[in-house]
C-alpha cells in the first residue's frame, strides 16, 4: 500500500484521556433527559460536544486538546458527526474505575465511520467499545451571545447554592424570573405558582456567595423553569465538593449564558504543563456553557 493511500485512510483524530470519570461527569452535565442527541465537533483545538432543545435551550461541552494526554489531529478543516449522548456517556462509564485512574483513546472515524474507544493502561484487562456515528439532522444553532449595552450584565455565584435555589423555586409548569438591580446590588430569583416564592442574594451581605457582580441598570426576564432546571440538575458533586462557583451573564435581548467548570483530573508530572510564568496548572478544567432563551420581557429600565 502507498504511503499516501495510508494517509487516506488515517482516522481524523486520536487522542488519548485519563480520569475518564471526569469525562463521564462533564458530558453527564449536559444530559437533562434519557434519550438526547449530540453534536460532536472535532478541530485542531480539541472537542465541543452540543446538545439542544426545542430552539430555546442549548449547551455545550468544551474539551480543548490542552486536557488530553495525547491529541493527534490530521484532518482539514472541522469534521463534524451525531451520536446518542446517553450511548456515549454508557460507553465511557464502563471504562471508569472508581478511586483509579484510567488511559483510553478515543478514535474517529473507525471503518464504519464508528467511535472506536479502547483501554490502553493495562495488559491484563483489554475493553474496547465501537459506537455507531449518523450525519446530524440539523446544525446546531448559533446562539450569537452578545453583551445587552456597553457593560455585561454579570454574577458569579456558588454552583451548590445555584442548583439549590433552582430546585427550591420549582412550580410545575412555571417560569422563574430573574432580575439584576444596581441599587441595592442584588440578584432575585422568583417563582410563581399557587403563590410565589422569592430568593435574593445580595452582593455585600455574602461576597462568597455572590461574586463578581457587575450591573449598571434594572433588567428582568423570565425563562421556562424546565429550561433554566437543565442548567443545573446534572450538576457533578465534584464541583459542589470544590466550592466552585457558577457564572451566568444575561445577553441582548435577555439570553442567559450558564456557565460551569468541571475538574477532568489532576495531572500526574509527566504531563503536567508549566505556564509561562512558571505556574503548574493544578489540572484538567472542562468549560461547560448553557445558554437559554427567555420566555418573555418582564421589563427592563
Amino acid at each position: 500500500m502507498s504511503s499516501s493511500a495510508m494517509e487516506d485512510e488515517a482516522p481524523d483524530v486520536v487522542c488519548q484521556l485519563e480520569h475518564v470519570q471526569g469525562l463521564v461527569d462533564a458530558l453527564g452535565a449536559v444530559r437533562w433527559k434519557r434519550h438526547q442527541d449530540a453534536v460532536v465537533e472535532l478541530s485542531e483545538h480539541g472537542i465541543i460536544l452540543i446538545v439542544e432543545e426545542s430552539g430555546c435551550l442549548q449547551a455545550k461541552v468544551y474539551l480543548k486538546r490542552e486536557l488530553f494526554a495525547r491529541y493527534d489531529y490530521s484532518a482539514h478543516g472541522r469534521r463534524r458527526f451525531g451520536v446518542s449522548l446517553g450511548l456515549l456517556v454508557d460507553c465511557l462509564n464502563a471504562f471508569s474505575v472508581p478511586g483509579q485512574s484510567s488511559l483510553i483513546e478515543i478514535q474517529y472515524p473507525g471503518p464504519d465511520m464508528q467511535v472506536l474507544l479502547k483501554k490502553v493502561d493495562s495488559l491484563d484487562v483489554s475493553i474496547y467499545a465501537e459506537i455507531r456515528t449518523r450525519i446530524p439532522d440539523t446544525m446546531p444553532w448559533d446562539y450569537n451571545f452578545e453583551p445587552a449595552g456597553t457593560n455585561p450584565l454579570t454574577f458569579t455565584v456558588r454552583s451548590a447554592a445555584l442548583k439549590e435555589a433552582i430546585e427550591d423555586l420549582e412550580w410545575p409548569g412555571s417560569s422563574i424570573q430573574i432580575i439584576l438591580q444596581p441599587v441595592p446590588p442584588s440578584v432575585t430569583l422568583k417563582g410563581e405558582g399557587h403563590g410565589d416564592l422569592q430568593i435574593d442574594l445580595m452582593y455585600y451581605a455574602n461576597t462568597e456567595l455572590l461574586g463578581a457582580f457587575q450591573c449598571d441598570h434594572r433588567v428582568s426576564y423570565k425563562y421556562k423553569y424546565k429550561f433554566l432546571r437543565a442548567t443545573t440538575t446534572n450538576m457533578p458533586s465534584s464541583v459542589t465538593k470544590e466550592n466552585r462557583g457558577s457564572k451566568l451573564t444575561i445577553g441582548r435581548g435577555g439570553l442567559l449564558k450558564v456557565q460551569h467548570l468541571v475538574t477532568i483530573g489532576k495531572l500526574p508530572s509527566s504531563h503536567a504543563h508549566v505556564d509561562s510564568v512558571g505556574y503548574q496548572q493544578p489540572g484538567r478544567i472542562a468549560h461547560i456553557e448553557f445558554f437559554v432563551k427567555p420566555e418573555e420581557i418582564e421589563d427592563s429600565e
